[in-house]
């Protein structure tokens, strides 16, 4: 079976920023009127790019103003300056990885948001420019783009490609570009990545050996 590259996903594995962000997203969705915990935006939004967060929440509050989603998003950026921590173990699992073969990071996350989560981890030197938000392609996960555009950047084929993910959406996402895919389950029930297809594993210590490295 041949490995070309490993393609991760960012939020819950590398950067554990989900509960920062769903608590600030419960907070501007409750005062729209959506009222929720950060335990349930992350249950809703687990996932998902802005752009497919904006009809869920007007469906729910009304029209939304122009440009509600980059001002959200910039709050969050403001936040994960001070708040961006790394995922147990998954910057040393990173580095083994990557001093073995080409890796990219795939998000969708904004591109402001993700630089800065790089930024904050000093990830990258890391990743160069092999890195992708949902704005840098043509449609968010679950559409295969943003993991074909990855393992492009690896100059690999997207079947010769492993992604580490953590929500569903992002499964179908790889699976739907051709990748194989590893599915960290600290906060997603190893059932749900299972039935979506992903090899489901709970420790980043354990992620060189499921690859071979």
């Amino acid at each position: 079976m041949i490995l070309s590259a490993v393609l991760f996903d960012c939020d819950g594995v590398l950067a554990d920023t989900e509960m920062v962000v769903n608590q600030l997203v419960s907070a501007e969705l409750s005062a729209l009127g959506w009222v929720m915990d950060a335990h349930q935006a992350r249950q809703t939004f687990l996932g998902m790019a802005w752009p497919d967060m904006r009809p869920l929440v007007e469906a729910r509050t009304g029209q939304l103003p122009e440009g509600w989603e980059a001002a959200l998003s910039h709050r969050i950026t403001r936040m994960l300056e001070q708040e961006t921590l790394a995922i147990p173990g998954a910057i040393a699992a990173l580095q083994h990885v990557a001093a073995r073969l080409p890796v990219a990071v795939a998000s969708n996350s904004s591109r402001r948001e993700l630089a800065m989560k790089m930024e904050r981890l000093a990830l990258s030197d890391i990743f160069g420019e092999r890195r992708f938000s949902f704005e840098d392609v043509a449609r968010p996960k679950p559409a295969p783009d943003i993991y074909l555009a990855a393992a492009h950047a690896c100059g690999a084929r997207a079947a010769d490609c492993v992604v580490v993910e953590d929500s569903v959406t992002g499964v179908r996402a790889a699976l739907a570009a051709g990748c194989r895919v590893l599915g960290f389950c600290r906060d997603t029930p190893a059932e749900a990545l299972q039935a979506a297809g992903a090899l489901p594993f709970d420790r980043m210590e354990a992620l060189p050996g499921l690859l071979g490295l």
